[in-house]
């Protein structure tokens, strides 16, 4: 057997940093562990913790952030690391985790949400969202890769975000666990701006609030569809997410909303109505719905305005004109309809081929349509790289996604040269259930 091509842990010793909420950490190490190889965790809060269950294996970091490098190399130098795995790839610990794996020549794993979500997750090496491999290829180069693949189908969009009620009781309860635990890691900072406590009540606040949102959702959602004018969608983000605060040219969510605001009335017709919709998560931390009322007020079109927080974005879109986002991954449902997009921050789906450049009064007037042709090359290639089903928060996406990515970890060849190569592992066929 070829060894270029054998997935095995033997001689590989992993360092796993933060990771996403709840156990999926814990159960890649047991997965790494079986396949031959040696895992340790650094943690840096009483929430890293929790959820690791093997205490031998558990490092404790109560030091600052800014001691963090020399720390992170002197663990690197103790244990033999040759892997280091992590969620994410700009918060400070992991930020300084990537550049000392690069300068050292380790292997960097970065997971993070599917770029393809709900049904898929992203693995990626190097770095992901706007630090990834995929901004530098051009739709072309894809093709070429994919024609050494034999895969023909592509599973159907999704239609509905995924096992959010667990992300949130994961959120809820890792913070939980960092504000109780808070002493005994002093030095321990969040890498928002919010305090642990704020985080825990308003994940809390979300979670209670539930069920008058989803009347409040129903509600607007219903005057849209009954009301029977166009209308144009804007997809929002977290003003924390990293993709908006570190791959947007905005720093708060007000100065986009601006922007959009401003370029509406004078490009749309004026039967045309704006819809905003929140990301599915959004906690009101910021004062987005106030700030719509109020930017939209100054504009004299609040009756052409619309509201609808966070749901399901399927029923929207495919009742949509045109869409408008930061870079919101939820831009690649747009897309994948057909429906002409305009974004503001980079994105790896921020291609010439189906993303419009034109102004926004332009594009409301007339908004360039995509290449659907392209972008089903730039889906393709994605499903057959990046993109691994399952998810992080619920028990069968955590099973769905171990069955194939410790294997793509294991491999010498990150995904997209393991696809030029022709060497990927075969990809799951995954059935969409609702």
């Amino acid at each position: 057997m070829d060894p270029a091509t054998r997935a095995t842990g033997e001689g590989r010793r992993f360092l796993l940093l933060q990771g996403p909420h709840g156990p999926f950490f814990g159960r890649l190490a047991r997965m790494l562990r079986a396949a031959g190889a040696e895992v340790w965790r650094a943690g840096f809060n009483r929430g890293d913790r929790a959820f690791w269950f093997d205490r031998a294996a558990y490092i404790p970091w109560r030091g600052t952030v800014e001691d963090w490098p020399e720390g992170l190399r002197a663990i690197i130098a103790d244990k033999g690391i040759t892997d280091i795995v992590l969620y994410g790839d700009t918060r400070p610990v992991h930020a300084a985790a990537a550049e000392t794996a690069r300068a050292l020549g380790l292997t960097l794993h970065v997971f993070e949400e599917g770029y393809l979500r709900p049904y898929w997750v992203t693995y990626e090496r190097g770095g992901s969202n706007g630090h990834s491999r995929l901004m530098d290829l051009t739709v072309d180069q894809m093709a070429a890769a994919l024609a050494r693949s034999d895969a023909d189908g592509l599973p159907d969009a999704p239609a509905r975000w995924g096992d959010m009620r667990q992300h949130m009781f994961w959120g809820a309860l890792y913070h939980w666990f960092v504000l109780t635990g808070f002493r005994d890691y002093r030095n321990f900072r969040p890498h928002r701006a919010l305090t642990v406590r704020q985080e825990f009540l308003l994940y809390l606040r979300r979670f209670l609030m539930m069920p008058f949102h989803r009347w409040e959702r129903m509600v607007e959602t219903l005057r849209i569809r009954l009301g029977g004018f166009p209308y144009h969608l804007v997809l929002l983000q977290l003003e924390h997410d990293t993709s908006f605060q570190k791959h947007s040219p905005f720093s708060t969510m007000a100065e986009f909303l601006d922007l959009v605001i401003d370029g509406f009335p004078r490009g749309a017709p004026p039967h045309h109505r704006l819809v905003f919709k929140a990301h599915p998560l959004e906690d009101g931390r910021t004062p987005i719905r106030a700030d719509i009322r109020r930017l939209a007020r100054a504009k004299g079109i609040a009756h052409r305005v619309h509201f609808v927080r966070g749901g399901k974005l399927a029923g929207l879109l495919n009742r949509a004109r045109s869409a408008v986002t930061v870079n919101s991954t939820a831009g690649q449902q747009v897309l994948w309809r057909g429906l002409p997009l305009r974004i503001f921050g980079a994105a790896i789906y921020g291609k010439p081929e189906f993303v419009s450049s034109q102004p926004l009064p332009e594009f409301f007037a007339n908004p360039a349509r995509p290449d659907a042709r392209a972008y089903r090359t730039f889906r393709h290639y994605l499903l057959e790289t990046s993109q691994v089903a399952g998810g992080f928060y619920s028990s069968r996406g955590r099973r769905e996604l171990l069955r194939q990515v410790v294997d793509m970890m294991l491999m010498p060849q990150d995904p997209y040269d393991a696809l030029i190569a022709g060497i990927a592992a075969p990809r799951q066929q995954l059935r969409l259930v609702s």
